[in-house]
């Protein structure tokens, strides 16, 4: 089924940005941001901007040890004032929460999914996403960065002459669906999120297979035709995703 068969995006719904249905927000991704990590990235995606370290260590997790094969894992926060009040530091209240939990073992996974671990060697590969401030689609830019950074910090290890080949096997990036009454509108802002009927979030490769969908309705359900229309725009919106990864990379 096509868009114009299941919904009308931009006839039915005015975005207060200005933006047409499909469209993702203004994307720059800055590299080199800081001056230690072996690979360091400044992702904004509209008004939201995430700092996406990656730093190698020469040690991997006691399961992995002594098997010749690396890890990739990751760290996600949220800065006191990234959004529009004040927010304690999860290391004042001594835990983290469930949401912050759940969104690095996204971005984990997210990352994992185009990493040959063997190729990478006995080493892990830490990234620290930190967003500095926050207009929806958090988890979404940290992946999308996260993993500019680490093919930063690959191609470090590459120039040191510490690994022999590339076990980045393919890009990965994230974005945002979301159905507003009967529209679906790509790469959703805080107000279109915080009010949308139905929310997913899509992680897909470079080359256009899915690394996770996470799909809720918030109020509106939706059918498979609906689910399968969002998931086509949010696989043109990473494609375009992936050209900007691209880029950066070409630039750095």
């Amino acid at each position: 089924m096509s868009y114009t068969q299941s919904h009308s995006f931009s006839d039915t719904l005015q975005r207060a940005s200005g933006r047409a249905a499909g469209q993702l927000r203004p994307v720059v991704i800055h590299t080199g941001y800081t001056r230690y990590a072996e690979g360091s990235v400044l992702i904004s995606m509209g008004e939201t901007r995430v700092l996406c370290n990656a730093s190698v260590l020469d040690k991997v997790p006691p399961f992995l040890k002594g098997q010749g094969r690396g890890w990739v894992t990751a760290e996600y926060g949220m800065l006191p004032r990234s959004t529009h009040t004040r927010s304690d530091r999860e290391a004042a209240r001594g835990k983290q929460s469930g949401r912050t939990q759940e969104i690095q073992r996204l971005i984990g996974r997210s990352l994992r999914a185009v990493f040959d671990l063997e190729a990478l060697g006995e080493r892990t590969l830490h990234l620290d996403c930190d967003v500095i401030q926050a207009d929806g689609g958090t988890r979404c830019a940290s992946i999308t960065g996260a993993w500019v950074a680490a093919a930063l910090a690959v191609r470090h290890l590459q120039k040191a002459g510490e690994l022999a080949g590339n076990p980045v096997l393919d890009h990965v990036a994230a974005v945002s669906v979301g159905l507003v009454g009967q529209a679906t509108l790509l790469d959703l802002d805080y107000s279109e999120d915080s009010g949308c009927g139905a929310d997913v979030n899509v992680v897909m490769t470079g080359a256009g297979n899915l690394v996770e969908v996470q799909g809720t309705a918030e109020g509106q359900t939706f059918s498979r035709d609906t689910l399968n229309a969002m998931l086509d725009l949010a696989q043109a919106g990473i494609a375009q995703l992936v050209e900007e990864q691209k880029r950066a990379l070409a630039s750095a």
